[in-house]
């Protein structure tokens, strides 16, 4: 048994999935290896004889661990404590390039890290997010982790601004070259907040340690257009480490979309087709910086301010026929302008203080969010007969003024207490205030031209929401065997008001989350994990808020005020084994969800149609997920993520019809190419089968990324073509019924991209 852990030098801040290899000491070759825990730490079952091991880190120089010996009289080797120096170079020096897979698996989290992905280069995160196996990113941004929607997504371990108003696609605003590795954690333990039925995406942003002043810039250009820039600049002197992270991005992100619905009302059949052609105008800009003081290796203070700004214009062109029957009774065409800007402010404070025992430690921090959003848009509509003449009597003047802000502190304090030999007890509180508001009207011309706010939809839509929480975590390990058991408790209270009308709607509750798991070693390179965690998705502003969409005149998008809490029991059975050439991962999972969340779409007998959020009696889902990383040679580097599963949706308690079953799959493969000494080729392709939904089925969806890599200026530079989507084929096309209608639709918010991205390094592996 070989037994250590390893820390940075200079900070004393534990090193997660650093590499250790031994070897056999007469000829060298390799006999086995593993990670490091997060916590930094190592235990590693070796056969036994005359031994020596390295220990590698990207940024860090490799650590010898010289020779030693394993006996059955001396069965244990503990290297104790090994610090890992910094791997920057001075000006005259080589510059150190270390490979770090762009896939780390263990069993209750996945790493990628996102600087090895070509496919990433001149994107933003949302490409990041639809790189990454177990995850998907449909036409309209909506991010889903095994085929499930309600995902928890945060920045640096926090809630975001971005995420806010516009969910997943709001990480359109921050750049790919920000972000140094994202999370994805499947079954959380009570550690981390219970949002998010199906799982925990955590988007690391970059920061660097390195003494001395180090960096990295970039700029990108692309069709359509993607003009951007981005620089990563750190600077150690002493005790203070300073940090700064800035992007700025103009992107112009075309969409189409097409809807043919069928309305049975009165013995006659009125189709409409309906055609969408837009595009997005957007300036963003990002700014993080902050420093990290050293009072010594054992405390750190750090303080940061991230500003995000973006402004944009959004241009629309719509067009209705109206049938009845096969006969054209009617044609319209609408078009909204919309201009918006949207400001974000983020400050963080927090604290690391390291006790003198391994493990024991303390963290606290204190984040405060600034955000607003202010939208204006203009809707013109104009109706023809069918052979082309105005029909102006039908024409329509609208506009839409929307006002969002939010403000949110956090407050969290988590401790760590080491117990014996190997075990441990985390703790810890954490609340959250967060007050929302969404000041809106929507207007109509009349026949005088003055501009009348139309019934239900002038308003001040408020929500506040505070969460209190506390948790408890309790591990042990017993030889190759080992648990954790936690419980977190949240105290939730949650008030929306309609300020004109007068309407508000509290909910108070309390609930409790357990979480468990147990995991044993049959090797260093090889163990099983078998955990349970509950799970909950609050409805939030954006699903409570009776604030209606108009860009679209006949299909109307808004919250429910009256929406419950959905509840999920997650159960998950997994597999790792490491292998000299790769690693393997498997999972069976379970979840059972109590009031599903679902968006459903009901149709008048006008044609227009209303889609909203409503809770289901329940969802039910069982899945397998198999990810793998390869490299059957040096010039060759596979990586494959495979998840089939099967669910049932429950959707009686709405409608006797909205109920389905589903069986269906996804798959990503990453073949990554060493062609020759500082150039590489990557290939994705993606498949995803239909999926039956509780209203009808979206159809098979495939697309292929391509994107090639090539180190310059001596290695310190690198220059990267990519092309996503290059048979720009990945429509998502679905169809959906109810008692009265059916509608097939055909969209595409995310068209074929091509990006050439300049990147340079300056002093940093």
């Amino acid at each position: 048994m070989l037994k250590g852990k390893v820390v940075d030098a200079q900070s004393g801040t534990a090193l997660s999935y650093a590499t250790i290899q031994i070897f056999k000491a007469s000829d060298n070759s390799l006999l086995t290896g593993g990670i490091t825990n997060e916590d930094g730490t190592f235990s590693i079952e070796s056969p036994m004889g005359d031994l020596k091991g390295a220990i590698d880190f990207i940024g860090f120089q490799s650590f010898d661990l010289g020779a030693f010996s394993l006996s059955s009289t001396q069965s244990v080797h503990d290297f104790g404590t090994i610090q890992l120096a910094s791997a920057s170079s001075t000006l005259d020096e080589v510059v150190v390039q270390a490979e770090k897979s762009s896939m780390e698996l263990s069993l209750d989290k996945r790493v990628f890290n996102v600087g090895k992905d070509l496919g990433n280069a001149g994107g933003s995160a949302v490409e990041i997010l639809n790189n990454i196996p177990s995850v998907t990113v449909d036409g309209e941004g909506n991010v889903k982790l095994r085929g499930a929607s309600n995902v928890r997504i945060l920045v640096d371990g926090k809630p975001s601004g971005l995420i806010s108003f516009k969910g997943g696609s709001g990480l359109q605003q921050l750049q790919a070259s920000l972000v140094e590795k994202v999370e994805v954690i499947t079954n959380p333990s009570a550690r981390y907040e219970a949002e998010g039925m199906a799982g925990i995406i955590n988007i690391v942003l970059k920061k660097d340690r390195n003494r001395g002043f180090n960096g990295s810039f970039e700029t990108t250009i692309g069709n359509p257009t993607n003009l951007g820039g981005a620089a990563n600049v750190n600077y150690r002197h002493n005790k203070i480490n300073f940090f700064v992270n800035y992007g700025i991005n103009y992107r112009i992100i075309p969409s189409i979309n097409s809807t043919h619905q069928e309305v049975y009302a009165q013995d006659t059949t009125y189709v409409s087709d309906q055609s969408y052609d837009g595009e997005h105008i957007g300036f963003f800009n990002n700014i993080r910086g902050g420093l990290d003081y050293f009072f010594n290796e054992k405390n750190i203070l750090t303080a940061s301010y991230l500003y995000s700004a973006s402004s944009g214009e959004r241009l629309t062109d719509l067009r209705y026929d109206d049938y009845i029957f096969n006969s054209l009774t009617s044609f319209t065409k609408r078009t909204q302008h919309e201009d918006e800007i949207e400001p974000i402010s983020e400050y963080v404070v927090s604290y690391k203080k390291l006790f003198e025992k391994k493990g024991h430690e303390l963290n606290a921090e204190v984040r405060y969010l600034d955000h607003w959003e202010d939208s204006d848009q203009v809707y013109t509509q104009n109706s023809f007969f069918p052979d082309g003449t105005p029909d102006s009597a039908k024409d329509l003047f609208q506009t839409s003024l929307n006002d969002e802000t939010e403000k949110q502190l956090l407050l969290q304090l988590d401790y760590v207490q080491p117990l014996g030999k190997e075990g441990k007890f985390e703790t810890g509180l954490r609340s959250t205030f967060r007050d929302m508001t969404n000041d809106y009207v929507v207007s109509q011309e009349n026949e005088q031209g003055v501009l009348i706010p139309l019934e239900g939809l002038d308003n001040n839509f408020i929500y506040k929401e505070n969460i209190n929480a506390v948790y408890g975590i309790l591990g042990n390990k017993t030889g190759k065997f080992s648990y954790q058991v936690g419980l977190r408790v949240e105290w939730t209270d949650i008030e929306t008001i309609l300020e004109e009308t007068a309407e508000s709607n509290p909910r108070r509750y309390t609930n409790l989350f357990p979480s468990a798991h147990f995991t044993y070693d049959f090797g260093e390179t090889d163990a099983m994990q078998v955990s349970y965690s509950r799970r909950v998705r609050r409805p939030v502003y954006n699903d409570l808020s009776a604030y209606v969409t108009f860009s679209d005149n006949r299909n109307f998008f808004s919250g429910n005020p009256d929406l419950n809490p959905e509840f999920s029991d997650v159960v998950e059975i997994g597999h790792i084994k490491y292998f000299e050439k790769g690693s393997i991962a498997s999972t069976l999972y379970y979840r059972w969800t109590d009031d599903y969340i679902e968006r459903l779409r009901s149709v008048d007998d006008l044609g227009f149609s209303n889609t909203r959020p409503e809770n289901l009696n329940s969802a039910e889902a069982y899945g397998l997920e198999m990810s793998s990383s390869y490299t059957p040679y040096q010039w060759w580097k596979l990586d494959l993520n495979f998840n089939l599963f099967y669910a049932e949706i429950d959707g009686s308690n709405i409608n006797a019809d909205f109920t389905n079953t589903t069986t269906s799959w996804f798959v990503r493969k990453t073949s990554r190419f060493n062609l020759t000494k500082g150039s590489y080729l990557q290939v994705r392709g993606n498949y995803e089968a239909p999926v039956n939904t509780a209203q009808g089925k979206r159809k098979a969806l495939s697309f292929m990324d391509l994107a090639y890599n090539r180190k310059i200026f001596k290695g310190k530079g690198t220059l990267t073509l990519n092309i996503s989507d290059v048979f720009n084929s990945r429509k998502i096309r679905s169809f959906t019924r109810s008692d009265n209608f059916i509608a097939d639709k055909i969209s595409q918010r995310i068209r074929r991209q091509i990006n050439l991205t300049l990147s340079y390094r300056l002093k940093q592996s």
